[in-house]
């Protein structure tokens, strides 16, 4: 029971991946320090050079007749908590870069090697490039552009330049993370496990920033990603976390997902009190909301308690 307590909120337990290292004491400038670090690659001692890419650890196969019970948990990763910091952005000019995972998994989405992007956790609606960029941004037009099209002239290129005011969701605005995942007991290995399924980028409805009406600041799910595509996972393998106490031992994305390093609030399952959102069946009341995610969390440290019991 005590593992399953620290991966519920967080904790340092590393899973088989493989940890990176970049280390400038070995660096004959700061300009191959940095080709190096950007080309996955690290120096040897006889000055060589090798490839620090690395493949996700393996899942394996799970059989139905193995899971004795399971339940699916959704949960909130808010990035201004201290322990879900490393999932920010980092760069301070030379030892560290660290994309943010929103980067990570929207350039991803952008340039076509994850395909497996969503709507919602439905699954089921894909969103296209365009679709994800049209999510992203907001197109404005002043007022002047609005009066000449109403003239019955169209705008010159100019003036289109100049009326025209296109307002992106940059990634500081992007500051929460949902996490769909299952915890499952594997009764053949006899173990309490954790899987991720889906993870989401939450940010502001471009069209309200700069707004002053109620719920101007409400944010939206921008995109779903389905976990397991195996291109998902390859590209978390070998993009690496800011590490605030030493650079030189980094972990991967991957890694910290499926160790549960981060600490999430629970805002849904299948052992909710009532069906969908926590905020849908107990409206309205906050610490009430805190506290039927406190009960599942403690719902789920029961299951592994059960599998001792017989």
């Amino acid at each position: 029971m005590r593992n399953i307590k620290k991966l519920l909120v967080g904790s340092a337990l590393l899973c088989t991946g493989f940890i990176f290292s970049q280390n400038i004491l070995n660096a004959n400038s700061p300009e191959e320090y940095r080709r190096l670090r950007d080309e996955n690659r690290e120096k040897l001692p006889d000055s060589t050079t090798v490839s620090t890419k690395t493949d996700p650890f393996k899942y394996g196969y799970i059989e139905d007749k193995d899971i004795s019970k399971s339940v699916m948990v959704w949960e909130i990763i808010d990035m201004n908590d201290l322990v879900n910091q490393p999932f920010y952005y980092s760069n301070d000019g030379l030892t560290q870069k660290n994309n943010s995972l929103y980067d990570v998994l929207l350039e991803g989405a952008l340039n076509g090697t994850i395909t497996e992007v969503y709507d919602d956790d439905d699954f089921k609606t894909k969103l296209s490039k365009e679709a994800i960029e049209k999510r992203l941004q907001s197109v404005k037009i002043d007022d002047a552009a609005i009066e000449i099209l109403n003239s019955g002239r169209q705008l010159t290129e100019e003036e289109r330049r100049r009326y025209t005011d296109i307002i992106k969701l940059t990634t500081d605005r992007v500051k929460v993370l949902k996490v769909m995942g299952m915890w499952f007991i594997d009764k053949r290995n006899g173990e309490m496990k954790y899987r991720p399924l889906g993870i989401a980028a939450m940010g502001q409805d471009p069209t309200t920033i700069g707004q002053n009406f109620a719920n101007a600041n409400e944010m939206v799910d921008l995109f779903w990603i389905f976990y397991n595509d195996p291109k998902v996972r390859e590209i978390l393998a070998n993009n690496v976390a800011h590490n605030p106490t030493n650079m030189n031992s980094m972990i991967s994305y991957d890694d910290m997902l499926n160790a549960r390093m981060f600490s999430g609030v629970a805002y849904k399952s299948d052992l909710g009190n009532g069906k969908g959102l926590i905020k849908d069946y107990i409206p309205s009341d906050a610490e009430g909301q805190i506290e039927e995610s406190n009960r599942i969390k403690d719902a789920i440290i029961a299951m592994e308690n059960d599998l001792w019991n017989y």
